[in-house]
């Protein structure tokens, strides 16, 4: 088709071969014309690459292995603070800019007052970076023998840069955070730019930086606020057109049939991920519910912990967070599990454990995994003695098929299975 691609890729009978290579690469890869961080080891059967599957965030038939990362020395020139969409503070080493694996370094992540304290870490310091992964720059360690002699120990922050909240810190945790949910701006606009983003609402036509315009011209508080945006506000803002303008409200409109487990997960319930706001959104359908739960009703929910519920209760309990749903439900928004969903979900298969292994002929493994899921099944990846069934397609791995039959765990065909729902 005429891509540039490497032609490095090699298929390996054995994990020494595939280790040789690696080695090689180490080492060879600096004479390449691009910079590289590594080598990404993948199964290449596709019917096994299907049978392994997937978790929330990467599949399970690939791996990278990432080389040693080069490191260099620098001047940490001063310490700076920003506040994140949940508040927290990260503490950013700003240094004497520095080559390093291919980019000019300028800025470094100190992560929280724990680590500036265990490194002992001080302005006007010599520091080795390194890239983790090469890609995010860390200091790893202070040259002490360079330290000036009048040098001072690093006093951590107590009010928020932004607006000037003294910040807490919860016991257990590393890290400082701004209670000012409501007013402070990078916390407004951070858990605006996560509400818009792909994974949540999804709203074309609107990036991170109008955002930010957004919020400074004070057209917008909160993600509620979006929308009640017309074209004639945002049509004045810096570099939007009436083109640009139109793709805005139009992508606000069209954001309110995303679906509720979506939702769920933009408003920003701290701890609330992807995986959690569909669990959360399955086993209470509706915002409400989840609204009026209890923190012992939330950890009874599979995979819900303590930390999480807490989360959730906090969350609900702020009147500010009240107001700002109901505007969402005025809006029009899907904060219910939608009629046609609930429609196709029983609790035919509470309580059971399903494993879905081989291949399939009527539906594919990631239709049986949804209809295990909406009868009230749960899908697991592994086999356990706590295992109910297995639906067991062509081409099963003889060592599940082992381990199955070793456990006493029925296996059921892909029809049979489909009749158990009828």
């Amino acid at each position: 088709m005429g891509f540039k691609v490497p032609n490095a890729s090699k298929l390996m009978n054995s994990i020494d071969a595939v280790l040789e290579f690696i080695n090689y690469w180490d080492m060879a890869r600096h004479d390449l014309p691009y910079e590289t961080d590594g080598v990404v080891v993948k199964v290449n059967d596709l019917q096994q690459q299907e049978e392994l599957g997937f978790t929330a965030k990467a599949p399970r038939w690939a791996m990278a292995y990432k080389f040693k990362a080069e490191q260099v020395s620098t001047k940490l020139n001063s310490i700076s603070y920003q506040v994140g969409r949940t508040g927290a503070i990260t503490p950013v080493a700003n240094l004497e800019p520095v080559e390093l694996a291919g980019t000019t370094v300028k800025r470094a992540s100190l992560h929280n007052s724990d680590q500036i304290a265990k490194l002992d870490i001080r302005v006007e310091d010599e520091v080795f970076v390194e890239k983790g992964g090469e890609i995010i720059p860390k200091i790893i360690a202070v040259d002490l023998s360079k330290r000036p002699v009048n040098s001072q120990p690093t006093k951590y922050i107590t009010h928020c840069p932004e607006c000037a909240t003294e910040l807490v810190r919860t016991e257990g945790e590393a890290q400082h955070y701004c209670p000012n949910f409501n007013g402070c701006n990078p916390q407004i606009i951070g858990r605006i730019q996560h509400f818009i983003s792909r994974k949540a609402m999804d709203i074309e036509g609107l990036g991170g930086e109008t955002v930010a315009l957004l919020v400074n011209a004070g057209l917008i508080n909160n993600y509620s606020d979006l929308y009640e945006l017309t074209k004639e506000q945002v049509m004045p803002l810096e570099r939007m057109a009436e083109k640009s303008a139109d793709n805005l409200i139009q992508g606000v409109l069209a954001s309110k049939e995303i679906p509720f487990e979506r939702v769920l997960f933009a408003i920003g319930i701290r701890f609330v991920g992807e995986t959690v706001a569909k669990k959360l959104a399955k086993h209470y359908k509706a915002i409400d519910a989840i609204a009026n739960a209890s923190i012992d009703d939330l950890v009874n929910v599979d995979e819900i912990g303590i930390k999480i519920a807490e989360s959730v209760v906090a969350f609900f309990h702020s009147e500010a967070n009240g107001q700002i749903i109901d505007r969402l439900k005025r809006f029009g928004l899907q904060l219910e599990v939608s009629a046609e969903e609930l429609a196709n979900q029983t609790n035919k298969l509470d309580n059971q454990i399903f494993v879905v292994s081989g291949v399939f002929a009527t539906v594919s493994r990631t239709e049986l995994k949804k209809l295990i899921e909406d009868n009230g099944g749960k899908v697991s990846s592994s086999i356990s003695s706590k295992t109910s069934y297995i639906v067991a397609g062509d081409k099963m791995g003889p060592s599940k098929k082992e381990k199955a039959e070793k456990l006493g765990i029925p296996l059921i065909s892909e029809l049979e299975f489909l009749q158990k729902l009828n």
